[in-house]
């Protein structure tokens, strides 16, 4: 349930970005991925130890430093990075045994980042057939 929940939010957050026009600004989808990234750094502060924050500041500064550069170079960058995101959901116990994150995290989070950066890959391509007509 929690991975159906996450693809619903993703869902909301992209018409939401689309209806207000949030969207048209290359940063929409940047900060989107950095706060994703940002919340394994709540979790830690919340329930974990300095040390946690400490190793979890690493794939928080990976993350965005890719928004960063989707941001400037190519917004492709940035839906794989949410993708890539959402594979690190559930793969980050295996690497990460980091404290105060909720056990439905992971999969909310992860059908969260791959349903968005599935739809910013499909407003991309309906953007570039849309703009050769």
């Amino acid at each position: 349930m929690p991975l159906l929940i996450g693809i619903g939010v993703a869902i909301a957050v992209v018409i939401f970005g689309r209806v207000s026009g949030f969207d048209r600004d290359r940063a929409f989808y940047a900060t989107v991925l950095i706060v994703v990234a940002s919340y394994y750094l709540l979790f830690a502060a919340m329930g974990g130890t300095v040390d946690d924050l400490l190793l979890e500041l690493i794939p928080f500064a990976l993350f965005a430093a890719v928004a960063i550069i989707g941001f400037r170079t190519n917004m492709w960058i940035l839906a794989m990075g949410l993708a890539a995101h959402g594979i690190f959901d559930f793969s980050r116990n295996a690497v990460l045994a980091g404290s105060g994150i909720p056990p439905w995290w992971p999969a909310f989070c992860a059908g969260f980042d791959i349903a968005a950066g599935a739809a910013l890959a499909g407003l991309m391509l309906a953007r570039g057939k849309l703009s050769r007509t």
